[in-house]
């Protein structure tokens, strides 16, 4: 049994040499500072205990102090005055996850807990570092998915309002074949919510039929198979059979609203590209003009200077840059179209002063490219609205989608034949993918309460269509809503009311001679009022529509007045009318599955694409990173000097 004892402390090891004089030995090392009286074991060993961690050390006058000094950062905050600090012991669990986080959220490969750096690093941050695999590593990146997957479970089951999906098909870099899907959702604060539940590896063939079972297991796993309420697709064939296959499936337990009427939005953003790259051919050699100019321009810097200096004697600064396009993209065809023109006149200096550049259009191309720009404006801003990565609600959509199909009506009527004959093909694209856009979209628009039906009957008489025609689209669209909104008024009949005041502390036996007026009165107001809370909405006047709204934080505040319609507006406001959401989660799956990590597994691909959009960091850097490639500010080599200075001579 080990004792205290009177153990010179004075006499055990060396002295500190900057506090205790050679010639002084009767003061003792600050190491005791750290350290409790000497223990006698039953074997006679003399040891000290560490104040912090209760480590034990031999001592003796034969065995010195440097092992206990070796102790001492490792449990104390030396630095500080004063009477001795504990260190704070690390929690190496919180550490292992926040490695897991970091590793999530930056793309990091596995191995990273294993670089010689990091490990340094993190031992020279805190002693009591462990060193981790890759395997440990992985190990609680699972932990962190499989944690965070239960939270949102969770709250994807609780809500009361229906979930909107998005989907799509990926191939990686090994032609691997990933299925994205992402629910939408305004939550109990009404606020709209994007998630990505899959990104799953779908081995081929990628049939209809075949995504369909997929993406049916994929809603059972969640368990929300009966809140589903749309689906955004873009027009490949193969979604067609989705949608019949994943809807026959649905009604078999009867959970599609209007038996599915409403449940396929196709894609706005892919509809739109079909369009404009159907008009747009009729300028392609102009277009490819444009594109080889900005190559040549941005081939070298000695063009780029030489073009820099054309700007600046023509006096053309405008603060635009020159632009490439993206070739498959129509928008940033625009984008560079739209450069290009403001620097016209500097790229015919520039065939001046350089014979090697011969690709500028003529003049006539270039007054092609002008009227085609123009034209194309509305369609980019549209273009901009749809594919935004913060995404408006979809009671902005009707009016864009009108414009569209205006513009295109005014423009057969140009009397110009390139314009009038490219209408023509884009108008076909139109007609053939949003014969009945209104339906849906309409659904939202009405739910503004800055616009509701007269809305939809001003665009509808701005169209070139018959009256007849217009009062038989506007009225299958006012029954269609009403149609919608008797499913709700049902579905609230089942709801327990959360309102609802708790019973008093009355006792069972105390007579209520008003017992029973509750349920008189309730179904009095149903009678009266809540049978016709949309026809009552519909009623009141509209709200100013120059005025901004924040059309989610109006049903927020009005669901009190309308609550059978405030459930019906959160699940139409939170329709997508684009399949950006999936798409965006592509571009993340290629710096996850990137070519430096092609042999991950398909189930760490999701647990690490899911986990980043779990936890709020999945942004697209690559969008931003392309777009900084694309873009070159040529005013910025502009010369200092006048430029009278310089002169621009014929090669």
């Amino acid at each position: 049994m080990s004792s205290n004892t009177g153990f010179d402390q004075h006499s055990i090891g060396e002295e500190r040499d900057d506090e205790v004089n050679s010639n002084d030995s009767s003061k003792p090392s600050y190491v005791w500072d750290y350290f409790g009286c000497v223990m006698v074991e039953p074997d006679g060993t003399k040891k000290v205990s560490c104040k912090a961690c209760g480590q034990k050390y031999k001592v003796g006058s034969n065995l010195g102090t440097s092992n206990l000094k070796r102790h001492i950062p490792k449990r104390f905050d030396i630095d500080e005055l004063g009477p001795p600090i504990k260190r704070a012991p690390l929690d190496l669990e919180m550490y292992k996850e926040k490695i897991a986080i970091s590793i999530i959220k930056h793309n990091y490969p596995f191995s990273y807990v294993e670089h010689e750096g990091t490990r340094d690093l993190h031992k020279f941050l805190h002693p009591d570092v462990n060193d981790m695999t890759r395997n440990t590593a992985k190990s609680h990146i699972l932990r962190v998915y499989d944690r965070e997957k239960m939270i949102l479970k969770d709250k994807l089951q609780s809500m009361t309002s229906r979930i909107c999906l998005t989907s799509d098909l990926w191939t990686s870099l090994t032609t691997d074949g990933y299925m994205a899907l992402t629910a939408h959702y305004v939550d109990e604060d009404w606020v709209l919510r994007k998630k990505v539940l899959n990104f799953r590896f779908i081995p081929p063939p990628h049939t209809g039929f075949i995504i369909a079972e997929h993406m049916i297991n994929f809603l059972a796993e969640w368990g929300i198979e009966k809140k589903i309420f749309t689906v955004t697709l873009d027009n490949a064939k193969y979604n067609d059979v989705l949608v019949s296959s994943l809807k026959s499936h649905l009604r078999l337990n009867n959970v599609l609203v209007c038996d599915g009427d409403y449940t396929h939005v196709r894609c706005s953003a892919h509809v739109l590209n079909l369009v404009v790259q159907a008009g747009i051919k009729v300028i392609e050699g102009a277009i490819e003009k444009v594109r080889d100019s900005v190559k040549y321009v941005k081939g070298s810097a000695a063009r780029k200077c030489k073009f820099a200096e054309c700007i600046e004697l023509l006096s053309l600064r405008c603060g635009k840059h020159v632009r490439q396009d993206i070739v498959t993209r129509w928008n940033s065809t625009y984008l560079m179209l739209d450069c290009a023109l403001a620097y016209r006149r500097a790229y015919s200096q520039l065939a001046l002063v350089d014979s090697n550049f011969k690709s500028n259009p003529s003049e006539e191309e270039w007054e092609r490219v002008e009227v085609i720009t123009k034209f194309l404006k509305p369609f980019y801003d549209i273009t901009t609205l749809f594919s935004g990565s913060l995404y408006p609600t979809s009671n902005l959509y009707f009016h864009q989608v009108w414009k569209i199909q205006l513009h295109i009506e005014e423009a057969i009527r140009n009397t110009d034949d390139v314009i009038s004959n490219m209408e023509k093909d884009m108008k076909k694209k139109f007609d053939k993918y949003w014969e009945s856009y209104s339906m849906v979209l309409s659904f939202a628009a009405i739910l503004d309460p800055r616009y509701k039906v007269k809305l939809v009957e001003y665009c509808f008489s701005k169209l070139d269509m018959k009256v007849e025609e217009r009062k038989t689209k506007l009225k299958s669209i006012v029954d269609g809503i009403h149609k919608l909104f008797m499913e709700y008024d049902i579905q609230s009949e089942t709801m327990p009311d959360s309102s609802r005041p708790e019973s008093s502390n009355v006792g069972d036996n105390t007579l209520d001679e008003l017992e029973g007026f509750d349920s008189f009165e309730s179904q009095y107001r149903n009678d009266v009022n809540e049978k016709s809370q949309l026809t009552l909405y519909l009623d009141e006047p509209q709200l100013d529509r120059k005025q901004p709204l924040d059309v989610l934080r109006y049903w927020k505040d009005n669901q009190g007045r309308y609550p059978k319609v405030a459930l019906m507006a959160r699940d139409l406001l939170s329709i997508p009318i684009t399949t950006v959401a999936s798409e965006s989660s592509f571009s993340i799956g290629g710096r996850v599955l990137s070519k430096y990590r092609t042999s991950l597994l398909p189930s760490n691909v999701e647990a690490l694409l899911c986990a980043q959009d779990w936890l709020d960091v999945l942004q697209d850097e690559n969008e931003i990173e392309m777009e900084e490639q694309l873009a070159e500010d040529i005013e910025a080599l502009i010369p200092s000097y006048n430029s009278s200075n310089f002169r621009l001579t014929e090669r």
